[in-house]
């Protein structure tokens, strides 16, 4: 399950977000509304942390301007003022949930852990696909064909990136900062060891595969044609 966590102040963005990785999710961080609105639109979240007080968009502009593209990621919505007259602007402009600030973060994770399964059985599959290979989010198990594959955390965590990313190149400095959440040196081999195990369980005894090199820029995974 990946989350982003739209928070202008960056310390308190860093507590959720390991907050958010140590109950299973993968966690995108933005700091301002702007690269919240993008972001939201270009990867299938399966729930959104927004922040309301923003700079250069405020969080209900974002929601609104998410519903209004018929975006149904579930929102939660957090703000440092409490009142009534806000949270209700918030829930009628398309949120799913509110919670003040300040905030524990064990309910902040249970919060969107609902919010997450109520938006899978409502209108998400818990499924990806990617020609003939699947890939179940909720119980992270892996099928192509007649075959099932074990995954450890941080390949699983590699291929739904990659999965939900098919079709377009991905960086190995995006991968690295998506899957491992860190920042390391330029050099480091750790994407292409992770590729190469996913490559051995996953592309073998295929004819088709399915993972790709581009030679200076990265990888993709795409559908054969």
């Amino acid at each position: 399950m990946r989350v982003l966590v739209v928070e202008d102040e960056k310390k308190t963005a860093s507590f959720i977000r390991k907050a958010l990785q140590d109950a299973g999710f993968a966690a995108d961080v933005c700091h301002n509304g702007n690269d919240a609105l993008v972001a939201a639109q270009g990867t299938p979240f399966d729930a959104i942390i927004l922040d309301i007080m923003l700079p250069g968009r405020d969080g209900l502009s974002v929601l609104r301007q998410l519903r209004e593209a018929k975006n149904t990621t579930p929102v939660l919505l957090l703000s440092a003022r409490g009142e009534l007259d806000e949270r209700v602007e918030g829930l009628n402009a398309g949120a799913d949930d509110y919670l003040p600030k300040p905030f524990a973060l064990v309910e902040l994770a249970a919060r969107v852990r609902a919010l997450t399964r109520r938006g899978a059985g409502q209108s998400k599959s818990p499924l990806l696909h990617v020609g003939d290979l699947t890939l179940d989010t909720n119980t992270h198990q892996a099928r192509r064909g007649e075959a099932n594959f074990e995954l450890t955390a941080r390949e699983y965590r590699l291929l739904e990136f990659l999965m939900r990313s098919a079709g377009r190149i991905c960086g190995r400095m995006a991968i690295l900062e998506k899957v491992w959440d860190y920042d390391f040196d330029p050099g480091s081999n750790l994407v292409d060891v992770y590729i190469k195990r996913l490559r051995e369980k996953i592309d073998a005894g295929f004819e088709t595969k399915l993972f790709h090199t581009v030679r200076g820029m990265g990888y993709l995974m795409k559908e054969p044609p």
